[in-house]
């Protein structure tokens, strides 16, 4: 099933969970004791991507901040800029709420130049960026992130449109040598953002593990990974489609420890049943995306092995969670989803 369409029986399960799981201080306190349980304790640190609840925020950024914050909620990856806030407005606006934004897909905020941009993000708290361009301080509020194409692509299909793939968006038709271009540039732009304490992110969706066009037994997201400095460049592993694609979540990690200091939560249904003869486009496009805790993702045995993997922060994100009909309330059904994996 497309992310696009929703059947009746979904919805009426979403609408069961949001009246399930009550009030927000009595989840908080769930959280803390389920997280407490991993190592190492992530309650002070659970992210929502704010990609999530983008037409929240087309009408009311604060207000929604504040709301994700009092379901206990500590960090967000902003998707569509900064509402139209200079950095220290915005950093002001994140400590009313008890927030931290350790990282971005909305580009550095405006600045005259790259250095006082990263000067910028730097304000805000970010740690993480996936590339040098501004687009981010005018608040494109409407659709998906803003920013240029930059040096591991747009946000791609399956969030709401075709995807926009800028250079570096690894996938089907690229070179090997195209792919080592962008890890190249991505050590470079590192260079630049590691003066600021920042390291730039590679983020996936389901086409950088398929093959590239001249060598069928080497995939994009390998390349990256082998031609990147750790020191600069890290791996924000999308946890859900990666598993999309059919990937070994652990297998990735004992393979490449420490490579993966960020992710994004996300479930989906119908990933064991997906044909092998399926291109990673296909994969992408007929995925099912629901609430954490409502897939096939086993998040416990994922968080269970954070330290292996490196992790430092994570977001959780659903694409599709607008057409759940509240979004808002869709981000504290993945947060108590979670709580049940941890538990």
């Amino acid at each position: 099933m497309k992310i696009e369409s929703i059947g009746p029986r979904s919805r009426r399960d979403f609408l069961k969970n949001v009246a399930a799981f009550g009030c927000a201080a009595a989840m908080t306190g769930t959280l803390r004791d389920a997280m407490a349980q991993t190592t190492p304790d992530w309650t002070k640190q659970v992210g929502l991507e704010l990609f999530t609840v983008r037409d929240a925020m087309q009408t009311d950024y604060e207000g929604v901040l504040a709301k994700i914050a009092s379901f206990g909620y500590k960090e967000v990856e902003p998707a569509s800029g900064y509402n139209d806030l200079q950095p220290k407005e915005f950093r002001a606006m994140l400590d009313r709420y008890g927030l931290s934004m350790p990282s971005t897909h909305s580009g550095l905020p405006a600045g005259t130049d790259v250095e006082s941009r990263l000067e910028g993000g730097q304000t805000m708290g970010l740690k993480y960026i996936e590339n040098l361009g501004g687009g981010g301080g005018g608040g494109r509020r409407a659709g998906g992130p803003a920013g240029p194409a930059n040096a591991n692509g747009g946000r791609g299909a399956g969030r709401g449109g075709p995807g926009r793939g800028g250079p570096g968006r690894g996938g089907a038709g690229q070179t090997e040598e195209a792919v080592k271009r962008q890890a190249q540039a991505l050590n470079e732009n590192g260079k630049v953002a590691q003066k600021f304490g920042m390291k730039m992110i590679v983020h996936n969706h389901t086409m950088e593990f398929a093959p590239v066009a001249d060598k069928p037994e080497m995939r994009p997201y390998d390349i990256l990974l082998a031609e990147t400095d750790p020191a600069l460049v890290t791996m924000q592993l999308d946890i859900g489609w990666a598993s999309v694609a059919g990937q070994d979540i652990l297998g990735m990690f004992k393979k490449n420890p420490g490579r993966f200091e960020c992710w994004h939560v996300k479930d989906a249904k119908g990933i064991k049943a997906m044909p092998a003869s399926l291109t990673q486009g296909q994969r992408q496009q007929s995925a099912d995306l629901v609430p954490v805790g409502q897939g096939e993702v086993d998040y416990k045995s994922i968080f269970a092995a954070a330290s292996l993997a490196g992790m430092k922060h994570f977001c959780i994100e659903q694409d599709n969670a607008s057409q759940w009909g509240d979004s808002v309330a869709a981000a504290r059904v993945s947060l108590n989803g979670l709580v049940r994996e941890l538990s």
